[in-house]
């Protein structure tokens, strides 16, 4: 009785992982369908699935009206660039927190998370203002500047969590081994903590790659990443479903393929430390 038990019980976690994974995907599925449409067909009442006219006109039209190669350079240097220089100071903070721990730690820890509790309209004019003084408005260099500054607090918990599953007599063996601070987090700590650094790495690609309010207040032309790209498909003439509907497709493809190709990392990095 217990493996039949067991076995309705894996088939309905199963059923339930499939329904909930196909009602996330369908959106995505349905706006992939809605980029071969027409326009006509794309605003339809009564819209069909796969029964329609199949055309690759909207790709054609997006491409030539914008320079979609521009928007996704300038994408993939705010995205990745953030993400290291993320790392770079994530990495050293996280290790302070985790082994040198003082009162203030978990303190500093809440008000680092409390912070991304905060609404971004609520600092958009100080920061707008900072930009506009200091010509960092659309600039590649000010969206990574924003896009470290709101996903630092993520990065830090995460290497956090991280580091601290990793035994402290590791790093006090190299300590008596005669290893400096900066020895001991390149040779000892970060071989170690690998999976999990990977995975926050590929988390704030993502995580920066599909930042929508920033990039729309701060850029113009010039450095203007696929978010912005998007959105340019929203006019005071109306909205243009199948051309939107193909613009989201080019934006969102990309970051597919890299979550596809990284999820055995992705999994192993946020599953880092679960079982000892």
């Amino acid at each position: 009785m217990a493996i039949k038990s067991t076995a309705q019980s894996k088939l309905i976690y199963t059923i339930l992982a499939w329904t909930i994974s196909g009602m996330i995907f369908f959106p995505i599925f349905w706006t992939f369908l809605t980029s071969f449409k027409t326009e006509a067909e794309a605003i339809a009442s009564n819209p069909s699935l796969f029964a329609f006219d199949w055309t690759l006109q909207n790709y054609s039209d997006v491409l030539s009206r914008s320079p979609y190669f521009m928007h996704f350079w300038n994408s993939v240097v705010i995205s990745i660039g953030s993400s290291l220089i993320g790392l770079l100071i994530a990495i050293p903070a996280a290790w302070s927190m985790a082994f040198v721990q003082t009162q203030r730690t978990k303190n500093v820890l809440m008000w680092m998370l409390s912070t991304k509790m905060l609404p971004p309209v609520g600092v958009l004019i100080p920061i707008y203002l900072l930009y506009r003084d200091f010509a960092l408005l659309d600039t590649k260099l000010g969206l990574v500047i924003i896009m470290t500054m709101i996903n630092l607090p993520i990065m830090v918990w995460m290497l956090y969590t991280y580091f601290r599953e990793i035994p402290n007599e590791i790093l006090e063996a190299s300590r008596m081994d005669g290893a400096t601070i900066g020895e001991e987090i390149f040779h000892v700590l970060l071989p170690i903590a690998l999976p999990g650094i990977a995975s926050t790495l590929l988390l704030n690609v993502i995580l920066s790659w599909n930042e929508a309010f920033w990039t729309l207040i701060l850029t113009a032309a010039n450095a203007a990443p696929l978010t912005a790209f998007i959105a340019s498909y929203s006019s005071p003439e109306g909205l243009f479903y199948a051309k939107l509907s193909a613009a989201s497709a080019m934006a969102i493809v990309p970051i597919l393929i890299l979550g596809w190709f990284s999820q055995k990392q992705l999994v192993r990095g946020l599953s880092f430390g679960a079982v000892k």
